[in-house]
């Protein structure tokens, strides 16, 4: 019997078991099986919905009820197998929330060196657009969205001068990090890292009469 015949798929009234509710019992055996072939090395171009649904040992049903594809899947995926993002940011200056999200990027940087699982996705979403563009679109954006936004209201806020342009200022903030993340795996990643780049690019960014931190 899978767990797609055990739980609320059967679609028969339960009263809800102690602990993890089914529903996210089964999601977790799907991504864990998901997880499962990816360690053993098989490409993500062999991973059929299919594949998944008889490692999770759950119907294929299952999966299509909670992902539209195995495109959708797979950043469910990698998010798990990555460093959860901050709830949310400190909001008490412009500087403490820019060290928040390049601290995001920090820890990524050190999971994708550690987790053979994120460095081969990572490595092989490249080659498929419609992988890549799922992940683009529900992570990284998100992400670059949120740096913009950041910077915006530090515009506002008199924290950063008003006639940048904060779409290619955000660039220039997590361009370091991701250099050094992704193009520079002997490059050291420090604790400090994230302050030390922070500082030194508002220190010309900045209105001249703003006061250093």
């Amino acid at each position: 019997m899978t767990l797609a015949d055990s739980g609320t798929d059967s679609g028969t009234a339960e009263q809800p078991a102690r602990g993890r509710p089914r529903s996210e019992a089964v999601e977790r055996a799907i991504i864990e099986g998901t997880m499962k072939l990816l360690e053993e090395g098989v490409p993500l171009a062999e991973i059929s919905i299919e594949r998944i649904a008889r490692t999770a040992g759950v119907g294929k049903a299952t999966i299509y009820r909670r992902w539209s594809g195995k495109e959708e899947l797979f950043v469910d995926v990698l998010r798990a197998a990555e460093p959860e993002d901050s709830e949310a940011l400190p909001g008490t200056s412009l500087r403490d929330d820019l060290i928040v999200l390049l601290e995001g990027l920090r820890q990524r940087g050190l999971a994708n060196r550690s987790s053979a699982i994120l460095y081969n996705v990572h490595a092989q979403m490249k080659s498929s657009p419609k992988i890549w563009a799922a992940y683009h679109n529900s992570v990284i954006a998100p992400r670059r969205r949120m740096g913009i936004e950041v910077l915006r209201r530090g515009q506002e806020n008199g924290e950063l001068r008003a006639d940048l342009d904060v779409e290619l200022v955000n660039d220039i903030v997590v361009g370091p990090m991701l250099v050094r993340a992704v193009l520079r795996p002997d490059a050291e990643l420090p604790e400090d890292l994230p302050e030390r780049i922070v500082d030194t690019l508002l220190a010309g960014l900045r209105p001249v009469s703003y006061p250093a931190a």
